[in-house]
C-alpha cells in the first residue's frame, strides 16, 4: 500500500460521518430541537479524527516530508492552499462548539448549528476531492519505494495513541440515534 491508501481511508471514514451530519441538519430543522450529546460527539469527531489524526498527519509528517523536495510550483501553491483550508475547518468547528456551548445555557442557536452542519459537509467534500485529485496523486511521484515504506510507518507510530475505533464509530452511534428518531426511510435511500 501507499501512503496515500492510509490518508484515503480516512477521507471515507470522515465522508460518512458528513453523510450522517446532513441527516443531523435534516432532524435538527425538522424537531427544531438539538440533541446536545450527538452534537457534543460530532464535534469531538472533526476535533479529534478530522483535525488532529487525520490532519495531523498530513502537516506534521507528509507537508513535513514535501518541504525537503523541490515541489513544482502549483504543488507547493496546493499545499499552502490545504493548510488554509484547515485552518478554515477548525474555526467553522469552533464556532460549532461556542453553539453547543450556549445552547446548554439555553440559547435558541438551531440556526447557528444549521449554518455550521451545512458549512462543514459542504467543505469537506470539496477538500477532500481537492487532496485526493489534485494533490496526493501527483505527489506520490515524490517519493521512492522507501520513502513511502518509512512515511506509512510513521503514520503508523503516529496512530498507535490514537482510539481509532472510538471515531470510527462516531457514524454508527449517529445512525443508530437517527434510527431511534424515525429517520429510517432516509437512511435506506
Amino acid at each position: 500500500m501507499k501512503f496515500i491508501g492510509y490518508l484515503m481511508q480516512e477521507h471515507r471514514t470522515i465522508e460518512n460521518t458528513m453523510k450522517m451530519f446532513e441527516l443531523e441538519i435534516k432532524r435538527i430543522s425538522e424537531e427544531n430541537r438539538i440533541d446536545p450529546i450527538s452534537m457534543y460527539d460530532s464535534i469531538d469527531f472533526i476535533r479529534t479524527y478530522t483535525d488532529l489524526v487525520h490532519q495531523g498527519k498530513e502537516e506534521d509528517i507528509l507537508f513535513r516530508e514535501l518541504s525537503k523536495k523541490d515541489l513544482l510550483p502549483e504543488h507547493a501553491k496546493i499545499m499552502n492552499d490545504l493548510k488554509k483550508e484547515h485552518i478554515i475547518s477548525e474555526n467553522i468547528v469552533n464556532k460549532w462548539m461556542a453553539a453547543n456551548n450556549r445552547y446548554l445555557d439555553e440559547e435558541d442557536t438551531f440556526q447557528k448549528f444549521i449554518s455550521y452542519l451545512k458549512e462543514l459537509t459542504q467543505f469537506y467534500p470539496q477538500h477532500i476531492k481537492k487532496e485526493e485529485k489534485d494533490f496526493y496523486i501527483p505527489i506520490q511521484n515524490y517519493f521512492g519505494t522507501e520513502e513511502n515504506a518509512k512515511m506509512i510507518l510513521e503514520f503508523v507510530e503516529f496512530d498507535k495513541n490514537i482510539l481509532h475505533w472510538k471515531y470510527r464509530k462516531v457514524e454508527t452511534v449517529l445512525k443508530e440515534r437517527l434510527l431511534k428518531s424515525g429517520y429510517d426511510s432516509v437512511l435506506k435511500q
